[in-house]
Protein backbone atom coordinates (compact mmCIF):
# COMPACT_ATOMS: atom_id res chain seq x y z
CA UNK A 1 0.00 0.00 0.00
CA UNK A 2 1.56 3.32 -1.09
CA UNK A 3 1.35 5.80 1.45
CA UNK A 4 1.14 9.87 1.71
CA UNK A 5 2.83 11.47 4.96
CA UNK A 6 0.49 14.64 5.43
CA UNK A 7 2.16 16.87 7.51
CA UNK A 8 0.94 20.83 9.32
CA UNK A 9 3.61 22.13 10.93
CA UNK A 10 2.37 25.10 13.42
CA UNK A 11 4.28 27.57 15.55
CA UNK A 12 4.43 25.02 18.88
CA UNK A 13 2.93 21.96 16.80
CA UNK A 14 2.90 19.25 14.13
CA UNK A 15 -0.16 17.47 13.13
CA UNK A 16 0.99 14.26 10.73
CA UNK A 17 -0.72 11.53 9.11
CA UNK A 18 0.03 8.50 6.91
CA UNK A 19 -3.13 8.51 4.21
CA UNK A 20 -3.70 5.56 0.89
CA UNK A 21 -4.76 8.39 -1.43
CA UNK A 22 -6.81 5.88 -2.51
CA UNK A 23 -9.08 5.62 0.48
CA UNK A 24 -12.65 6.78 0.98
CA UNK A 25 -12.98 9.99 2.41
CA UNK A 26 -14.52 8.51 5.99
CA UNK A 27 -12.04 6.24 6.39
CA UNK A 28 -9.51 6.23 9.28
CA UNK A 29 -5.77 7.07 8.42
CA UNK A 30 -3.26 4.59 8.49
CA UNK A 31 -1.55 5.99 11.19
CA UNK A 32 -1.58 9.80 12.62
CA UNK A 33 -0.69 11.99 15.78
CA UNK A 34 0.71 15.20 17.29
CA UNK A 35 3.77 16.75 17.94
CA UNK A 36 2.44 19.20 20.19
CA UNK A 37 4.53 22.03 23.31
CA UNK A 38 7.46 22.26 21.12
CA UNK A 39 9.62 24.55 22.73
CA UNK A 40 8.38 24.14 26.20
CA UNK A 41 10.02 22.59 28.83
CA UNK A 42 8.24 19.10 28.59
CA UNK A 43 6.66 18.07 25.03
CA UNK A 44 4.66 15.46 23.90
CA UNK A 45 3.93 12.67 20.61
CA UNK A 46 0.75 11.23 20.90
CA UNK A 47 0.46 8.35 17.53
CA UNK A 48 -2.71 6.71 17.13
CA UNK A 49 -2.31 3.28 14.70
CA UNK A 50 -4.14 -0.45 14.52
CA UNK A 51 -6.86 1.20 16.88
CA UNK A 52 -4.46 1.78 19.85
CA UNK A 53 -3.19 5.68 21.16
CA UNK A 54 0.66 5.73 22.21
CA UNK A 55 2.10 8.93 24.21
CA UNK A 56 5.77 9.51 24.48
CA UNK A 57 6.90 12.59 26.68
CA UNK A 58 10.04 14.63 26.34
CA UNK A 59 11.48 18.05 25.56
CA UNK A 60 11.00 19.26 22.04
CA UNK A 61 13.22 21.95 21.94
CA UNK A 62 12.68 22.62 17.95
CA UNK A 63 10.71 20.89 15.12
CA UNK A 64 13.43 18.57 14.23
CA UNK A 65 13.58 17.22 17.40
CA UNK A 66 9.63 16.29 17.48
CA UNK A 67 9.67 15.21 13.66
CA UNK A 68 12.18 12.67 14.47
CA UNK A 69 10.78 11.95 17.75
CA UNK A 70 7.48 11.65 16.26
CA UNK A 71 9.29 9.02 13.55
CA UNK A 72 11.02 7.23 16.47
CA UNK A 73 7.63 6.33 18.07
CA UNK A 74 6.35 5.45 14.64
CA UNK A 75 9.34 2.61 14.11
CA UNK A 76 8.31 1.29 17.43
CA UNK A 77 5.13 0.53 16.42
CA UNK A 78 5.75 -0.38 13.02
CA UNK A 79 4.32 2.35 10.89
CA UNK A 80 7.53 4.71 10.47
CA UNK A 81 7.96 6.37 7.01
CA UNK A 82 10.91 3.18 6.49
CA UNK A 83 8.22 0.57 8.07
CA UNK A 84 5.71 1.66 4.79
CA UNK A 85 5.73 2.22 1.52
CA UNK A 86 6.28 5.92 1.70
CA UNK A 87 5.29 7.30 -1.46
CA UNK A 88 5.70 11.51 -1.01
CA UNK A 89 5.16 13.85 1.69
CA UNK A 90 2.51 16.96 1.39
CA UNK A 91 2.54 19.91 3.39
CA UNK A 92 0.10 22.55 4.20
CA UNK A 93 1.05 26.06 3.60
CA UNK A 94 -1.54 28.82 5.12
CA UNK A 95 -1.04 31.49 2.42
CA UNK A 96 0.40 31.42 -1.08
CA UNK A 97 -0.43 34.71 -2.04
CA UNK A 98 -0.48 35.94 -5.41
CA UNK A 99 2.19 33.88 -6.07
CA UNK A 100 0.84 30.00 -5.77
CA UNK A 101 -2.38 29.15 -7.15
CA UNK A 102 -2.02 25.45 -7.42
CA UNK A 103 0.10 22.57 -5.33
CA UNK A 104 3.79 22.76 -6.22
CA UNK A 105 6.70 20.55 -6.08
CA UNK A 106 9.17 21.77 -2.88
CA UNK A 107 12.31 22.65 -4.30
CA UNK A 108 14.78 25.40 -3.01
CA UNK A 109 13.27 27.86 -5.22
CA UNK A 110 10.07 27.06 -4.32
CA UNK A 111 10.64 27.54 -0.22
CA UNK A 112 12.75 31.03 -1.10
CA UNK A 113 9.24 31.83 -2.58
CA UNK A 114 7.31 31.16 -0.36
CA UNK A 115 9.50 32.62 2.54
CA UNK A 116 9.16 35.89 1.13
CA UNK A 117 5.08 35.73 1.58
CA UNK A 118 6.05 35.75 5.45
CA UNK A 119 5.08 39.55 5.77
CA UNK A 120 1.37 38.27 4.67
CA UNK A 121 1.27 35.40 7.09
CA UNK A 122 3.43 36.34 10.04
CA UNK A 123 2.04 33.46 12.00
CA UNK A 124 1.85 30.64 10.17
CA UNK A 125 3.94 30.63 7.00
CA UNK A 126 7.10 30.53 9.12
CA UNK A 127 6.29 27.44 11.13
CA UNK A 128 4.65 25.61 8.12
CA UNK A 129 8.75 26.51 6.12
CA UNK A 130 10.16 24.99 9.17
CA UNK A 131 7.87 21.86 9.29
CA UNK A 132 8.59 21.60 5.44
CA UNK A 133 12.64 21.81 5.89
CA UNK A 134 13.01 19.75 8.74
CA UNK A 135 11.00 17.03 6.77
CA UNK A 136 13.32 17.39 3.86
CA UNK A 137 16.51 16.58 6.07
CA UNK A 138 14.57 13.83 7.30
CA UNK A 139 12.77 12.02 4.00
CA UNK A 140 15.53 13.93 1.49
CA UNK A 141 14.82 10.60 -0.77
CA UNK A 142 11.40 10.97 -1.48
CA UNK A 143 9.20 14.18 -3.37
CA UNK A 144 7.83 16.84 -1.19
CA UNK A 145 4.64 18.86 -2.38
CA UNK A 146 3.12 21.82 -0.68
CA UNK A 147 -0.21 22.67 -1.02
CA UNK A 148 -1.69 26.17 -0.09
CA UNK A 149 -5.09 26.73 1.51
CA UNK A 150 -5.29 30.14 -0.25
CA UNK A 151 -5.13 28.79 -3.74
CA UNK A 152 -8.22 28.00 -4.32
CA UNK A 153 -9.32 31.49 -4.49
CA UNK A 154 -6.74 32.44 -6.94
CA UNK A 155 -9.02 32.90 -9.90
CA UNK A 156 -12.00 35.16 -7.96
CA UNK A 157 -13.03 38.03 -10.45
CA UNK A 158 -11.59 41.41 -9.44
CA UNK A 159 -15.11 42.66 -7.92
CA UNK A 160 -15.20 39.48 -5.01
CA UNK A 161 -10.88 39.75 -4.51
CA UNK A 162 -10.37 44.04 -4.36
CA UNK A 163 -10.82 46.17 -1.27
CA UNK A 164 -11.71 49.74 -2.46
CA UNK A 165 -8.47 51.63 -1.21
CA UNK A 166 -6.52 53.55 -2.81
CA UNK A 167 -5.39 50.85 -5.81
CA UNK A 168 -1.75 51.63 -6.00
CA UNK A 169 -1.46 51.28 -2.99
CA UNK A 170 -3.53 48.02 -2.31
CA UNK A 171 -1.20 46.87 -5.41
CA UNK A 172 2.48 47.75 -3.99
CA UNK A 173 1.83 45.91 -0.48
CA UNK A 174 -0.36 43.58 -1.73
CA UNK A 175 -4.29 44.29 0.51
CA UNK A 176 -6.50 42.01 -1.39
CA UNK A 177 -8.65 39.42 -0.36
CA UNK A 178 -7.14 36.02 -0.57
CA UNK A 179 -9.53 33.39 1.18
CA UNK A 180 -8.38 30.65 3.22
CA UNK A 181 -9.73 27.12 4.45
CA UNK A 182 -9.24 26.61 0.38
CA UNK A 183 -8.42 23.16 0.84
CA UNK A 184 -11.22 22.21 2.73
CA UNK A 185 -13.40 23.72 0.27
CA UNK A 186 -11.60 21.97 -2.75
CA UNK A 187 -12.64 18.72 -1.02
CA UNK A 188 -16.05 19.53 0.24
CA UNK A 189 -17.43 20.56 -3.12
CA UNK A 190 -17.15 17.46 -5.02
CA UNK A 191 -18.71 15.70 -2.45
CA UNK A 192 -21.35 17.46 -2.36
CA UNK A 193 -22.03 17.62 -6.02
CA UNK A 194 -21.83 13.52 -5.68
CA UNK A 195 -24.60 13.70 -2.75
CA UNK A 196 -27.19 15.70 -4.96
CA UNK A 197 -26.40 14.25 -7.93
CA UNK A 198 -24.70 16.53 -9.97
CA UNK A 199 -21.35 17.32 -11.43
CA UNK A 200 -19.30 20.14 -9.87
CA UNK A 201 -18.56 21.66 -12.59
CA UNK A 202 -22.61 22.22 -13.02
CA UNK A 203 -23.53 23.39 -10.09
CA UNK A 204 -23.90 26.13 -7.68
CA UNK A 205 -22.66 25.93 -4.27
CA UNK A 206 -22.61 27.93 -1.06
CA UNK A 207 -20.05 25.89 1.63
CA UNK A 208 -20.08 27.33 5.08
CA UNK A 209 -16.68 25.90 7.00
CA UNK A 210 -17.25 26.04 10.31
CA UNK A 211 -14.74 25.42 13.52
CA UNK A 212 -13.07 27.32 15.59
CA UNK A 213 -12.52 29.33 12.54
CA UNK A 214 -14.91 29.74 10.48
CA UNK A 215 -15.39 31.09 6.17
CA UNK A 216 -18.10 31.03 3.53
CA UNK A 217 -17.58 30.28 -0.32
CA UNK A 218 -19.84 30.99 -3.23
CA UNK A 219 -18.91 27.69 -5.96
CA UNK A 220 -19.91 27.86 -9.21
CA UNK A 221 -19.02 25.40 -11.79
CA UNK A 222 -16.62 23.82 -9.28
CA UNK A 223 -14.64 27.73 -9.25
CA UNK A 224 -14.55 30.00 -5.59
CA UNK A 225 -16.80 33.17 -7.01
CA UNK A 226 -16.34 35.05 -3.08
CA UNK A 227 -15.61 34.11 -0.07
CA UNK A 228 -15.61 35.81 3.37
CA UNK A 229 -12.26 35.53 4.69
CA UNK A 230 -10.61 38.56 2.79
CA UNK A 231 -6.56 40.08 3.69
CA UNK A 232 -6.60 38.36 6.67
CA UNK A 233 -8.35 35.12 8.43
CA UNK A 234 -10.14 37.69 10.77
CA UNK A 235 -13.00 38.96 8.31
CA UNK A 236 -16.42 37.60 7.91
CA UNK A 237 -18.24 35.13 10.34
CA UNK A 238 -18.32 34.88 13.88
CA UNK A 239 -15.96 32.69 15.10
CA UNK A 240 -14.78 31.30 18.33
CA UNK A 241 -12.45 34.17 19.76
CA UNK A 242 -12.66 36.17 16.20
CA UNK A 243 -14.82 39.18 15.97
CA UNK A 244 -15.53 38.37 12.29
CA UNK A 245 -16.26 41.80 10.47
CA UNK A 246 -16.31 45.09 12.33
CA UNK A 247 -16.09 48.75 11.31
CA UNK A 248 -12.11 49.63 10.25
CA UNK A 249 -13.05 52.27 12.57
CA UNK A 250 -12.88 50.75 15.73
CA UNK A 251 -9.14 51.02 15.10
CA UNK A 252 -8.80 54.78 15.21
CA UNK A 253 -11.68 55.17 17.74
CA UNK A 254 -10.11 52.48 20.74
CA UNK A 255 -6.73 54.33 19.72
CA UNK A 256 -8.80 57.58 21.44
CA UNK A 257 -10.71 57.03 23.48
CA UNK A 258 -9.32 53.46 25.57
CA UNK A 259 -5.67 54.44 24.77
CA UNK A 260 -5.15 50.64 23.15
CA UNK A 261 -1.88 50.02 20.93
CA UNK A 262 -2.83 48.74 17.22
CA UNK A 263 -1.96 45.40 18.45
CA UNK A 264 -3.58 45.79 21.50
CA UNK A 265 -6.70 46.12 18.90
CA UNK A 266 -5.86 43.54 16.67
CA UNK A 267 -5.62 40.87 19.73
CA UNK A 268 -8.67 42.06 20.92
CA UNK A 269 -10.27 40.97 17.50
CA UNK A 270 -8.31 38.03 16.69
CA UNK A 271 -8.73 36.44 20.28
CA UNK A 272 -11.04 38.07 22.64
CA UNK A 273 -14.01 38.17 20.38
CA UNK A 274 -16.55 36.09 18.93
CA UNK A 275 -18.34 33.57 20.56
CA UNK A 276 -15.87 34.30 23.93
CA UNK A 277 -16.49 37.87 23.43
CA UNK A 278 -19.59 37.31 23.40
CA UNK A 279 -21.02 34.89 25.57
CA UNK A 280 -18.21 35.81 27.87
CA UNK A 281 -17.89 32.52 28.96
CA UNK A 282 -16.04 30.06 26.24
CA UNK A 283 -14.73 30.09 22.85
CA UNK A 284 -16.50 26.44 22.44
CA UNK A 285 -19.18 26.41 20.44
CA UNK A 286 -20.21 23.11 22.31
CA UNK A 287 -20.51 24.70 25.80
CA UNK A 288 -21.94 28.04 24.63
CA UNK A 289 -24.72 26.06 23.25
CA UNK A 290 -25.54 23.98 25.84
CA UNK A 291 -25.33 27.06 28.48
CA UNK A 292 -27.28 28.74 25.75
CA UNK A 293 -29.74 26.08 25.99
CA UNK A 294 -29.97 26.13 29.78
CA UNK A 295 -31.01 29.79 29.78
CA UNK A 296 -27.86 32.03 29.70
CA UNK A 297 -28.43 35.32 28.39
CA UNK A 298 -24.49 35.78 26.87
CA UNK A 299 -24.81 32.27 25.62
CA UNK A 300 -28.15 32.77 23.76
CA UNK A 301 -27.17 36.05 22.41
CA UNK A 302 -23.99 34.64 21.06
CA UNK A 303 -25.14 31.94 19.02
CA UNK A 304 -27.81 34.48 17.58
CA UNK A 305 -25.43 36.90 16.65
CA UNK A 306 -23.59 33.71 14.68
CA UNK A 307 -26.75 32.15 12.89
CA UNK A 308 -27.71 35.60 11.69
CA UNK A 309 -24.32 36.66 10.50
CA UNK A 310 -23.53 33.10 9.16
CA UNK A 311 -27.46 33.48 7.39
CA UNK A 312 -26.62 36.92 5.98
CA UNK A 313 -23.29 35.41 4.22
CA UNK A 314 -25.43 32.56 3.39
CA UNK A 315 -27.77 35.20 1.01
CA UNK A 316 -24.92 37.18 -0.39
CA UNK A 317 -22.84 34.02 -1.30
CA UNK A 318 -25.89 32.94 -3.63
CA UNK A 319 -25.36 36.07 -5.49
CA UNK A 320 -21.90 35.33 -5.89
CA UNK A 321 -22.54 32.14 -7.19
CA UNK A 322 -25.77 32.94 -9.31
CA UNK A 323 -28.30 31.20 -7.55
CA UNK A 324 -27.83 27.66 -5.04
CA UNK A 325 -28.46 24.01 -5.75
CA UNK A 326 -27.12 23.40 -2.19
CA UNK A 327 -26.15 24.77 1.21
CA UNK A 328 -23.31 22.69 2.60
CA UNK A 329 -21.85 22.32 5.97
CA UNK A 330 -18.90 21.42 7.08
CA UNK A 331 -16.41 22.05 9.58
CA UNK A 332 -16.19 20.68 13.18
CA UNK A 333 -18.87 22.93 14.18
CA UNK A 334 -21.05 22.48 10.86
CA UNK A 335 -20.85 18.53 10.72
CA UNK A 336 -22.13 18.30 14.45
CA UNK A 337 -23.86 21.19 15.37
CA UNK A 338 -27.89 20.58 14.45
CA UNK A 339 -28.42 23.92 16.40
CA UNK A 340 -26.30 26.21 14.59
CA UNK A 341 -27.70 24.77 11.45
CA UNK A 342 -31.26 24.86 11.94
CA UNK A 343 -31.06 28.54 13.79
CA UNK A 344 -29.27 29.55 11.08
CA UNK A 345 -31.42 27.87 8.18
CA UNK A 346 -34.23 29.41 10.11
CA UNK A 347 -33.34 32.81 8.67
CA UNK A 348 -33.29 31.52 4.88
CA UNK A 349 -36.51 30.86 4.11
CA UNK A 350 -36.65 33.78 1.22
CA UNK A 351 -33.91 30.98 -0.66
CA UNK A 352 -36.42 27.94 -0.42
CA UNK A 353 -34.03 26.48 2.30
CA UNK A 354 -35.64 23.83 4.82
CA UNK A 355 -34.70 21.32 6.66
CA UNK A 356 -35.68 18.23 7.64
CA UNK A 357 -35.32 18.00 11.78
CA UNK A 358 -35.05 14.08 12.42
CA UNK A 359 -32.10 14.38 9.41
CA UNK A 360 -30.91 17.34 11.27
CA UNK A 361 -30.48 15.66 14.60
CA UNK A 362 -29.37 12.39 12.49
CA UNK A 363 -26.61 13.48 10.05
CA UNK A 364 -23.64 14.22 12.92
CA UNK A 365 -20.60 12.58 14.07
CA UNK A 366 -18.83 11.54 10.86
CA UNK A 367 -22.11 11.18 8.82
CA UNK A 368 -22.83 13.02 5.31
CA UNK A 369 -26.28 13.44 3.98
CA UNK A 370 -29.12 15.55 2.70
CA UNK A 371 -30.63 17.07 5.94
CA UNK A 372 -33.38 19.15 3.95
CA UNK A 373 -36.55 17.66 3.48
CA UNK A 374 -36.92 14.50 0.33
CA UNK A 375 -36.92 16.29 -3.50
CA UNK A 376 -36.45 19.76 -1.57
CA UNK A 377 -34.57 21.89 -3.84
CA UNK A 378 -31.93 23.80 -2.98
CA UNK A 379 -30.90 21.13 -0.72
CA UNK A 380 -28.97 21.50 2.09
CA UNK A 381 -26.16 18.73 3.14
CA UNK A 382 -23.79 18.10 5.68
CA UNK A 383 -20.20 16.92 4.11
CA UNK A 384 -17.23 16.10 6.56
CA UNK A 385 -13.83 17.55 5.17
CA UNK A 386 -10.59 15.52 4.85
CA UNK A 387 -8.16 18.20 4.49
CA UNK A 388 -5.44 15.89 4.89
CA UNK A 389 -7.25 13.68 2.08
CA UNK A 390 -7.12 16.34 -0.07
CA UNK A 391 -3.72 17.30 0.67
CA UNK A 392 -2.44 13.52 -0.43
CA UNK A 393 -4.99 13.75 -3.46
CA UNK A 394 -2.83 16.76 -4.56
CA UNK A 395 0.58 14.79 -3.41
CA UNK A 396 0.05 11.52 -5.15
CA UNK A 397 -0.75 13.74 -8.25
CA UNK A 398 2.06 15.92 -8.31
CA UNK A 399 4.69 12.80 -7.50
CA UNK A 400 3.39 11.58 -10.58
CA UNK A 401 1.39 8.44 -8.49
Amino acid sequence: MSLVLVLNSGSSSIKFQLVDPDQHATDEPFASGLVEQIGEPMGRVTLKHAGEKHVVEAPIPDHTVGLDLAFKLMAEHECGPTDVELVAVGHRLVHGGLVFSKPELITDQIIDLARSLIPLAPLHNPANIDGIEVARKLLPDVPHVAVFDTGFFHGMPPAAALYAVDKELAAKTGVRRYGFHGTSFRFVAPEAARIIGKDVKDCRLVIAHLGNGASITAVKNGESQDTSMGFTPLEGLVMGTRSGDVDAGIYPFLAANAGMSVEEVSDLLNKKSGLLGISELSNDCRIVEEAAAEGHEGAKLAMAVTAYRLAKYIAAMAVAAGGIDALVFTGGIGENSNTVRAQTVAHLALLGLKLDEQANTDVRFGKEGIISPKGQTPAVVVVPTNEELMIAHDTAALSGL
